[in-house]
Protein backbone atom coordinates (compact mmCIF):
# COMPACT_ATOMS: atom_id res chain seq x y z
CA UNK A 1 0.00 0.00 0.00
CA UNK A 2 1.23 3.39 -0.09
CA UNK A 3 1.77 5.55 2.52
CA UNK A 4 -1.74 7.39 3.72
CA UNK A 5 -3.36 5.65 0.90
CA UNK A 6 -2.41 7.42 -2.03
CA UNK A 7 0.80 8.29 -3.82
CA UNK A 8 2.96 11.44 -4.44
CA UNK A 9 3.81 13.06 -7.76
CA UNK A 10 6.55 16.25 -7.59
CA UNK A 11 5.01 17.62 -10.75
CA UNK A 12 1.59 17.18 -9.25
CA UNK A 13 2.93 19.57 -6.87
CA UNK A 14 5.11 22.29 -8.89
CA UNK A 15 2.09 22.48 -11.30
CA UNK A 16 -0.49 23.15 -8.46
CA UNK A 17 -2.97 21.02 -9.67
CA UNK A 18 -6.78 20.81 -7.99
CA UNK A 19 -7.27 18.45 -5.39
CA UNK A 20 -9.04 15.18 -6.73
CA UNK A 21 -13.06 14.64 -4.92
CA UNK A 22 -11.74 11.80 -2.72
CA UNK A 23 -9.35 13.88 -1.28
CA UNK A 24 -11.10 16.90 -0.70
CA UNK A 25 -11.62 15.40 3.28
CA UNK A 26 -8.26 14.89 4.02
CA UNK A 27 -5.96 17.58 6.11
CA UNK A 28 -3.34 19.35 4.24
CA UNK A 29 0.22 18.00 5.64
CA UNK A 30 0.45 21.56 6.94
CA UNK A 31 -3.50 21.96 8.59
CA UNK A 32 -2.09 19.01 10.11
CA UNK A 33 0.68 20.89 11.69
CA UNK A 34 -1.65 23.79 12.06
CA UNK A 35 -4.20 21.56 13.95
CA UNK A 36 -2.03 19.54 15.95
CA UNK A 37 -0.07 22.93 17.51
CA UNK A 38 -3.76 24.73 18.06
CA UNK A 39 -4.63 21.70 20.06
CA UNK A 40 -1.78 21.92 22.35
CA UNK A 41 -2.09 25.50 22.71
CA UNK A 42 -5.81 24.95 24.03
CA UNK A 43 -4.46 22.29 26.38
CA UNK A 44 -1.28 23.98 27.77
CA UNK A 45 -1.02 27.22 28.07
CA UNK A 46 2.56 27.04 28.17
CA UNK A 47 3.04 26.27 24.74
CA UNK A 48 4.09 29.53 22.41
CA UNK A 49 5.30 30.05 19.31
CA UNK A 50 8.01 32.16 17.98
CA UNK A 51 9.07 33.08 14.12
CA UNK A 52 9.57 35.30 11.51
CA UNK A 53 6.18 36.93 9.96
CA UNK A 54 4.37 33.42 11.80
CA UNK A 55 1.68 36.12 13.30
CA UNK A 56 0.83 37.58 10.08
CA UNK A 57 1.68 35.94 6.60
CA UNK A 58 3.19 32.52 7.50
CA UNK A 59 5.41 31.87 4.59
CA UNK A 60 4.17 28.75 4.05
CA UNK A 61 1.11 29.16 5.64
CA UNK A 62 1.47 26.87 9.13
CA UNK A 63 0.23 28.99 11.40
CA UNK A 64 -2.19 30.53 9.34
CA UNK A 65 -4.98 31.59 11.88
CA UNK A 66 -3.29 31.09 15.39
CA UNK A 67 -2.62 34.38 16.28
CA UNK A 68 -6.42 34.97 15.46
CA UNK A 69 -7.14 33.15 17.95
CA UNK A 70 -4.39 33.00 20.72
CA UNK A 71 -3.10 36.42 20.00
CA UNK A 72 0.57 38.19 19.46
CA UNK A 73 1.71 36.97 22.68
CA UNK A 74 1.73 33.55 22.33
CA UNK A 75 2.46 33.80 18.34
CA UNK A 76 5.28 36.13 18.27
CA UNK A 77 7.10 37.42 15.46
CA UNK A 78 10.14 37.80 15.55
CA UNK A 79 13.15 39.50 14.20
CA UNK A 80 15.25 37.82 11.86
CA UNK A 81 18.14 36.74 13.79
CA UNK A 82 18.02 33.09 14.32
CA UNK A 83 20.70 33.56 17.32
CA UNK A 84 18.33 35.80 18.95
CA UNK A 85 15.19 33.41 18.55
CA UNK A 86 16.56 30.21 19.76
CA UNK A 87 18.67 32.16 22.25
CA UNK A 88 15.26 33.34 23.99
CA UNK A 89 13.28 30.10 23.00
CA UNK A 90 16.18 28.19 25.11
CA UNK A 91 15.77 30.38 28.17
CA UNK A 92 11.94 30.09 28.03
CA UNK A 93 11.71 26.30 28.03
CA UNK A 94 14.57 26.58 30.67
CA UNK A 95 12.09 28.82 32.58
CA UNK A 96 8.88 26.45 32.55
CA UNK A 97 7.18 27.26 28.57
CA UNK A 98 7.16 25.23 25.67
CA UNK A 99 7.82 26.99 22.77
CA UNK A 100 7.65 26.19 19.20
CA UNK A 101 10.03 28.03 16.95
CA UNK A 102 9.33 28.09 13.34
CA UNK A 103 12.58 28.97 10.69
CA UNK A 104 11.46 30.28 7.09
CA UNK A 105 13.89 28.14 6.24
CA UNK A 106 15.98 25.03 8.14
CA UNK A 107 19.09 25.81 6.33
CA UNK A 108 19.55 28.84 8.76
CA UNK A 109 20.03 26.62 12.06
CA UNK A 110 23.44 26.69 10.84
CA UNK A 111 23.44 30.33 12.39
CA UNK A 112 21.86 29.01 15.68
CA UNK A 113 24.21 26.16 16.19
CA UNK A 114 25.84 26.91 19.76
CA UNK A 115 22.45 27.90 21.60
CA UNK A 116 21.39 24.05 19.91
CA UNK A 117 24.24 22.01 20.12
CA UNK A 118 26.26 23.44 23.14
CA UNK A 119 23.00 25.06 25.25
CA UNK A 120 19.66 23.18 24.63
CA UNK A 121 21.21 19.88 24.48
CA UNK A 122 23.41 19.69 26.72
CA UNK A 123 21.31 21.42 29.68
CA UNK A 124 19.56 18.25 30.89
CA UNK A 125 22.50 16.11 31.40
CA UNK A 126 25.37 18.71 32.76
CA UNK A 127 22.59 19.57 35.41
CA UNK A 128 21.88 15.94 36.38
CA UNK A 129 18.26 16.56 34.74
CA UNK A 130 17.29 19.51 37.30
CA UNK A 131 16.75 21.60 34.19
CA UNK A 132 14.58 20.52 31.06
CA UNK A 133 14.63 22.03 27.35
CA UNK A 134 11.34 21.41 25.92
CA UNK A 135 11.78 23.51 22.72
CA UNK A 136 10.41 22.65 19.36
CA UNK A 137 12.19 23.55 16.19
CA UNK A 138 10.03 23.58 12.98
CA UNK A 139 12.23 23.79 9.55
CA UNK A 140 10.74 23.67 6.39
CA UNK A 141 13.54 21.52 4.47
CA UNK A 142 14.79 20.27 1.18
CA UNK A 143 14.65 19.84 -2.46
CA UNK A 144 12.29 19.92 -5.93
CA UNK A 145 10.73 23.37 -5.85
CA UNK A 146 13.99 25.21 -7.27
CA UNK A 147 14.45 27.29 -4.16
CA UNK A 148 18.47 27.10 -4.40
CA UNK A 149 21.53 26.32 -2.95
CA UNK A 150 20.60 27.66 0.23
CA UNK A 151 17.64 26.91 0.49
CA UNK A 152 17.12 23.43 -0.22
CA UNK A 153 19.01 20.96 2.00
CA UNK A 154 18.44 18.08 4.37
CA UNK A 155 20.59 18.67 7.30
CA UNK A 156 19.70 16.38 9.98
CA UNK A 157 22.32 13.97 9.68
CA UNK A 158 23.83 16.94 11.34
CA UNK A 159 21.99 16.98 14.25
CA UNK A 160 21.69 13.23 14.85
CA UNK A 161 25.27 13.57 15.54
CA UNK A 162 24.67 15.45 18.91
CA UNK A 163 23.90 14.17 22.01
CA UNK A 164 20.48 15.34 23.59
CA UNK A 165 18.74 16.39 20.21
CA UNK A 166 15.53 14.53 18.73
CA UNK A 167 14.89 14.59 15.29
CA UNK A 168 11.44 14.00 13.58
CA UNK A 169 10.52 13.52 9.88
CA UNK A 170 7.05 13.27 9.44
CA UNK A 171 6.07 12.07 5.98
CA UNK A 172 1.87 11.94 6.33
CA UNK A 173 -0.48 14.21 7.69
CA UNK A 174 -1.16 12.10 10.43
CA UNK A 175 2.36 11.52 11.04
CA UNK A 176 2.73 15.36 11.05
CA UNK A 177 -0.08 15.78 13.51
CA UNK A 178 0.67 12.32 15.83
CA UNK A 179 4.73 13.57 15.62
CA UNK A 180 4.14 17.29 16.36
CA UNK A 181 1.44 16.52 19.34
CA UNK A 182 4.83 14.27 21.09
CA UNK A 183 7.26 16.73 20.30
CA UNK A 184 5.40 19.34 21.96
CA UNK A 185 4.85 16.88 24.95
CA UNK A 186 8.55 16.01 25.45
CA UNK A 187 11.08 17.67 27.72
CA UNK A 188 13.80 17.21 25.27
CA UNK A 189 14.80 19.76 22.38
CA UNK A 190 12.76 18.28 19.02
CA UNK A 191 14.09 19.11 15.66
CA UNK A 192 10.48 18.91 13.45
CA UNK A 193 11.56 18.91 9.65
CA UNK A 194 9.19 19.18 7.28
CA UNK A 195 9.84 18.89 4.06
CA UNK A 196 8.38 21.87 1.92
CA UNK A 197 6.91 19.63 -0.91
CA UNK A 198 4.82 17.88 1.14
CA UNK A 199 2.98 21.09 2.68
CA UNK A 200 0.02 20.70 -0.25
CA UNK A 201 -0.09 17.31 -0.17
CA UNK A 202 -3.13 15.31 1.81
CA UNK A 203 -3.81 11.99 3.47
CA UNK A 204 -6.49 10.42 5.51
CA UNK A 205 -5.96 11.22 9.14
CA UNK A 206 -7.20 7.95 11.35
CA UNK A 207 -10.36 8.39 13.82
CA UNK A 208 -8.07 8.40 16.94
CA UNK A 209 -6.72 11.28 16.53
CA UNK A 210 -10.00 12.33 18.18
CA UNK A 211 -8.86 11.48 21.23
CA UNK A 212 -6.41 14.65 22.25
CA UNK A 213 -3.70 12.33 23.83
CA UNK A 214 -3.32 9.55 20.65
CA UNK A 215 0.51 10.48 19.74
CA UNK A 216 2.77 8.77 17.27
CA UNK A 217 5.62 7.92 19.52
CA UNK A 218 9.10 8.51 18.90
CA UNK A 219 11.46 5.75 17.90
CA UNK A 220 8.52 3.52 16.32
CA UNK A 221 9.03 3.37 12.75
CA UNK A 222 5.96 2.34 9.95
CA UNK A 223 5.88 -0.30 7.24
CA UNK A 224 4.61 1.27 4.62
CA UNK A 225 4.48 -1.42 2.02
CA UNK A 226 5.31 -5.38 3.25
CA UNK A 227 7.60 -7.35 0.85
CA UNK A 228 9.96 -9.92 0.41
CA UNK A 229 12.85 -9.42 -2.07
CA UNK A 230 14.61 -6.51 -0.65
CA UNK A 231 13.72 -3.55 2.14
CA UNK A 232 14.07 0.34 1.11
CA UNK A 233 14.27 2.97 4.63
CA UNK A 234 13.16 5.95 3.27
CA UNK A 235 12.33 9.25 4.41
CA UNK A 236 10.20 12.29 3.84
CA UNK A 237 9.36 13.48 0.27
CA UNK A 238 12.08 10.30 -0.87
CA UNK A 239 9.35 7.89 0.45
CA UNK A 240 6.85 8.48 -1.70
CA UNK A 241 8.91 8.22 -4.54
CA UNK A 242 10.25 4.90 -3.07
CA UNK A 243 6.26 3.89 -3.01
CA UNK A 244 5.95 4.68 -6.16
CA UNK A 245 8.72 3.02 -7.88
CA UNK A 246 7.63 -0.03 -5.43
CA UNK A 247 4.52 -0.37 -7.34
CA UNK A 248 6.15 0.14 -10.73
CA UNK A 249 8.28 -2.89 -9.58
CA UNK A 250 5.45 -5.05 -8.57
CA UNK A 251 4.27 -5.61 -11.65
CA UNK A 252 8.18 -6.43 -12.31
CA UNK A 253 7.46 -9.32 -10.22
CA UNK A 254 10.14 -7.79 -7.92
CA UNK A 255 8.24 -7.46 -4.25
CA UNK A 256 9.64 -4.36 -2.45
CA UNK A 257 9.13 -3.64 1.70
CA UNK A 258 9.00 0.37 2.26
CA UNK A 259 10.47 1.39 6.02
CA UNK A 260 9.40 5.12 7.18
CA UNK A 261 11.96 5.83 10.18
CA UNK A 262 9.51 8.63 11.00
CA UNK A 263 12.41 9.75 13.93
CA UNK A 264 16.27 9.54 13.19
CA UNK A 265 16.86 10.15 16.96
CA UNK A 266 15.67 8.00 18.28
CA UNK A 267 16.08 5.29 15.39
CA UNK A 268 14.02 2.15 15.58
CA UNK A 269 16.87 -0.40 13.91
CA UNK A 270 14.70 -3.45 15.15
CA UNK A 271 12.17 -2.83 12.55
CA UNK A 272 14.55 -2.28 10.17
CA UNK A 273 17.16 -5.32 11.06
CA UNK A 274 13.62 -7.54 10.72
CA UNK A 275 12.89 -6.56 7.80
CA UNK A 276 16.22 -7.01 6.44
CA UNK A 277 16.53 -10.64 8.12
CA UNK A 278 13.18 -11.29 5.90
CA UNK A 279 14.37 -9.50 2.69
CA UNK A 280 18.20 -10.14 2.35
CA UNK A 281 18.89 -6.86 0.67
CA UNK A 282 19.12 -3.34 1.82
CA UNK A 283 18.50 0.08 -0.01
CA UNK A 284 18.39 3.49 1.87
CA UNK A 285 17.34 6.43 -0.06
CA UNK A 286 17.35 9.71 1.31
CA UNK A 287 18.08 13.67 0.34
CA UNK A 288 20.78 14.24 2.90
CA UNK A 289 24.41 14.42 1.49
CA UNK A 290 25.83 10.85 1.31
CA UNK A 291 28.68 11.35 3.76
CA UNK A 292 28.16 10.80 6.69
CA UNK A 293 24.30 10.59 6.37
CA UNK A 294 21.47 9.25 7.51
CA UNK A 295 22.08 6.17 4.82
CA UNK A 296 25.12 5.08 6.03
CA UNK A 297 24.07 5.14 9.52
CA UNK A 298 21.50 2.53 8.86
CA UNK A 299 23.41 0.61 6.68
CA UNK A 300 25.92 0.27 9.98
CA UNK A 301 23.18 -0.51 11.78
CA UNK A 302 22.06 -3.28 9.74
CA UNK A 303 26.24 -4.36 8.91
CA UNK A 304 26.25 -4.84 12.74
CA UNK A 305 23.49 -6.58 13.50
CA UNK A 306 22.50 -8.53 10.76
CA UNK A 307 25.72 -9.01 8.37
CA UNK A 308 24.64 -12.79 7.81
CA UNK A 309 21.44 -12.27 6.30
CA UNK A 310 22.52 -9.38 3.48
CA UNK A 311 22.49 -11.57 0.41
CA UNK A 312 24.03 -8.19 -1.19
CA UNK A 313 25.78 -5.83 -0.46
CA UNK A 314 23.81 -2.27 1.02
CA UNK A 315 23.53 0.41 -1.03
CA UNK A 316 22.53 3.83 -0.24
CA UNK A 317 21.08 7.04 -2.47
CA UNK A 318 20.99 10.50 -1.94
CA UNK A 319 22.85 13.49 -3.14
CA UNK A 320 26.08 12.91 -3.89
CA UNK A 321 27.44 16.02 -2.13
CA UNK A 322 27.37 19.56 -4.51
CA UNK A 323 25.27 21.77 -3.60
CA UNK A 324 21.14 21.66 -4.68
CA UNK A 325 20.80 23.45 -7.90
CA UNK A 326 18.75 25.83 -8.43
CA UNK A 327 17.21 24.44 -12.54
CA UNK A 328 14.86 22.18 -11.92
CA UNK A 329 16.23 19.72 -14.32
CA UNK A 330 19.79 20.08 -12.17
CA UNK A 331 17.97 19.28 -9.86
CA UNK A 332 16.09 16.45 -10.42
CA UNK A 333 19.69 15.22 -11.34
CA UNK A 334 20.90 15.49 -8.08
CA UNK A 335 18.32 14.06 -5.68
CA UNK A 336 16.72 10.62 -6.00
CA UNK A 337 13.25 10.13 -7.60
CA UNK A 338 11.37 7.32 -8.70
CA UNK A 339 13.51 5.98 -11.59
CA UNK A 340 16.62 6.34 -9.46
CA UNK A 341 15.18 4.02 -7.07
CA UNK A 342 13.91 1.61 -9.64
CA UNK A 343 17.14 1.07 -11.23
CA UNK A 344 18.98 1.00 -7.72
CA UNK A 345 16.08 -2.06 -7.21
CA UNK A 346 16.30 -4.08 -10.14
CA UNK A 347 20.32 -3.96 -9.97
CA UNK A 348 20.11 -5.19 -6.28
CA UNK A 349 17.68 -7.74 -6.96
CA UNK A 350 17.74 -9.05 -10.53
CA UNK A 351 21.35 -8.94 -10.81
Amino acid sequence: MTAGGRTFDRRLFRAGGAVPPEERGWPSFRGAINEAMREEMRRDPSVFQMGEDIAGAPPFGVTTGLAAEFGTERVRDTPCSEVAVVGAAVGAAIGGMRPIVEFQFGDFLSVAMDQLTHQAAMLRYLTGGQVTVPLVLRLPCGGGQGAGSQHSQALYSWFAHAPGIKVALPATSADAKGLMRAAIRDDNPVLFFEHKMLYRTRWPVPAEFKDPDYLIPFGRAAVRRAGSDVTVVATLVTLHHTLAAAEGLAAEGVSVEVIDPRTLVPLDGDTIVASVRKTGRLLVVDEAYLTCSIQSEVIALVTERAFGALRAAPRRLGNPGVPVPFPPLLEDAVLPGPADIAAAIREMVLS
